[in-house]
């Protein structure tokens, strides 16, 4: 039986993500959430979810010893982040007055601002963002199979990623600014939105997860 990992390392709502993957998963797949190295190690998937904020979110990652084995994974094997599982990825984030983060993609994470330009009905867009929102798919890729272009997910974020290269954006949103909602490398793919709150598309896009072969 192969084993997918959620990264367990003390934020996010690791419970949503677990039962999502648990209905999508396959009856040879078990879905296991964990801060053992070796059963990330181990794990066929590794899913990278997480919430918060960015110093907090480095800082149980050292405490706990999972920066390796996480950058591992995302090196090695289909790897999934979300919301701050694809902000961390990042090299350095604005957020509390700047943090050094993964590194594994160049590019830094951005504040929307203290409030944004008002839109056409003249109101005051609101941070975070939060809600229901459209993604444009930029490429086509594994993940997005079943998903109409211009499907709506669910967000909950204050800052965005701001990649240096723009081949590895796979997904876009508007919110007053255009920003990159999901990223694409390899056998990585990393989404600002939460699929596991997400409805339908989102358990289709975990769902393309648990069998995708990271190619």
């Amino acid at each position: 039986m192969s084993l997918i990992a959620v990264v367990d390392y003390g934020m996010g709502n690791l419970r949503s993500v677990d039962k999502a993957l648990e209905h999508v998963a396959t009856s040879g797949q078990r879905v296991c959430v964990t801060s053992d190295a070796g059963e990330i190690a181990s794990a066929e998937r590794v899913v990278f979810p997480g919430q918060g904020a960015a110093r907090d979110c480095m800082r149980e990652l050292k405490d706990r010893n999972l920066i390796e084995p996480v950058m591992q994974a995302a090196r090695e094997k289909p790897f999934l982040g979300i919301c701050m599982g694809l902000q961390v990825l990042m090299s350095r984030s604005e957020e509390n007055d700047g943090v050094d983060c993964m590194d594994l993609f160049k590019g830094g994470v951005r504040y929307f601002g203290s409030e944004l330009d008002r839109d056409n009905s003249e109101e005051l867009l609101k941070i975070p963002h939060m809600g229901w929102n459209n993604v444009t798919q930029t490429i086509s890729h594994p993940l997005w199979h079943g998903i109409k272009q211009g499907s709506r997910f669910y967000f909950v974020h204050s800052y965005f990623v701001d990649p240096e290269d723009e081949a590895v954006v796979a997904g876009e949103t508007t919110y007053e600014i255009v920003f990159t909602s999901a990223i694409a490398c390899d056998n990585v793919f990393a989404v600002q939105f939460h699929p596991e709150k997400s409805a339908a598309d989102g358990l289709q896009l975990l769902k393309n997860f648990t069998q995708w072969d990271g190619k």
